[in-house]
Protein backbone atom coordinates (compact mmCIF):
# COMPACT_ATOMS: atom_id res chain seq x y z
CA UNK A 1 0.00 0.00 0.00
CA UNK A 2 1.51 3.34 -1.18
CA UNK A 3 1.54 6.05 1.50
CA UNK A 4 -1.09 8.01 -0.41
CA UNK A 5 -3.68 5.44 0.20
CA UNK A 6 -2.74 5.16 3.72
CA UNK A 7 -3.24 8.31 3.70
CA UNK A 8 -6.13 8.90 2.43
CA UNK A 9 -7.66 6.01 4.22
CA UNK A 10 -6.58 7.24 7.50
CA UNK A 11 -8.21 10.45 6.48
CA UNK A 12 -11.89 8.54 5.62
CA UNK A 13 -11.75 6.75 8.61
CA UNK A 14 -10.86 10.10 10.88
CA UNK A 15 -13.92 11.82 8.63
CA UNK A 16 -16.12 9.25 9.88
CA UNK A 17 -15.39 9.14 13.34
CA UNK A 18 -15.64 13.39 13.38
CA UNK A 19 -18.84 13.01 11.62
CA UNK A 20 -19.87 10.16 13.69
CA UNK A 21 -19.07 12.59 17.01
CA UNK A 22 -21.12 15.48 15.42
CA UNK A 23 -24.04 13.53 14.90
CA UNK A 24 -23.89 12.16 18.68
CA UNK A 25 -23.03 15.95 19.88
CA UNK A 26 -26.30 17.06 18.13
CA UNK A 27 -28.23 14.47 18.86
CA UNK A 28 -27.59 15.39 22.83
CA UNK A 29 -28.66 18.62 22.21
CA UNK A 30 -31.81 17.67 20.92
CA UNK A 31 -32.59 15.15 23.56
CA UNK A 32 -31.99 18.05 26.49
CA UNK A 33 -33.94 20.38 24.30
CA UNK A 34 -36.58 17.52 24.57
CA UNK A 35 -36.35 17.32 28.26
CA UNK A 36 -36.68 21.36 28.86
CA UNK A 37 -38.98 22.84 26.38
CA UNK A 38 -39.45 25.73 29.08
CA UNK A 39 -35.48 26.21 28.60
CA UNK A 40 -36.33 26.69 24.50
CA UNK A 41 -39.20 28.89 24.94
CA UNK A 42 -37.23 31.38 27.58
CA UNK A 43 -34.72 31.25 25.31
CA UNK A 44 -36.85 32.00 22.42
CA UNK A 45 -38.19 34.88 23.79
CA UNK A 46 -34.97 36.44 24.55
CA UNK A 47 -34.24 36.66 21.22
CA UNK A 48 -37.26 37.66 19.70
CA UNK A 49 -36.87 40.89 22.80
CA UNK A 50 -33.90 41.60 21.42
CA UNK A 51 -34.88 41.85 18.01
CA UNK A 52 -37.65 43.65 18.45
CA UNK A 53 -35.27 46.16 20.87
CA UNK A 54 -33.28 46.33 17.60
CA UNK A 55 -35.87 46.73 15.07
CA UNK A 56 -36.85 49.38 16.95
CA UNK A 57 -33.60 51.39 17.11
CA UNK A 58 -32.32 50.77 13.84
CA UNK A 59 -33.10 54.57 11.96
CA UNK A 60 -31.61 55.83 15.09
CA UNK A 61 -28.71 53.82 16.28
CA UNK A 62 -27.78 51.13 13.72
CA UNK A 63 -24.39 49.84 15.28
CA UNK A 64 -25.92 49.03 18.40
CA UNK A 65 -29.11 47.33 16.76
CA UNK A 66 -25.91 44.98 15.47
CA UNK A 67 -25.10 44.43 18.77
CA UNK A 68 -28.50 43.49 19.83
CA UNK A 69 -29.11 41.22 16.90
CA UNK A 70 -25.24 39.64 17.53
CA UNK A 71 -26.10 38.98 21.20
CA UNK A 72 -29.45 37.37 19.95
CA UNK A 73 -28.00 35.41 17.77
CA UNK A 74 -25.71 33.87 20.31
CA UNK A 75 -28.63 33.25 22.60
CA UNK A 76 -28.58 29.75 21.63
CA UNK A 77 -25.69 28.61 21.05
CA UNK A 78 -24.66 28.73 25.23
Amino acid sequence: MSTLDRSSSTSASGGLAGALKALAEEASVLVQALLSPGKVIEEVEQMRALQVRANRIEASDPLRADVLRWHASRIGLR
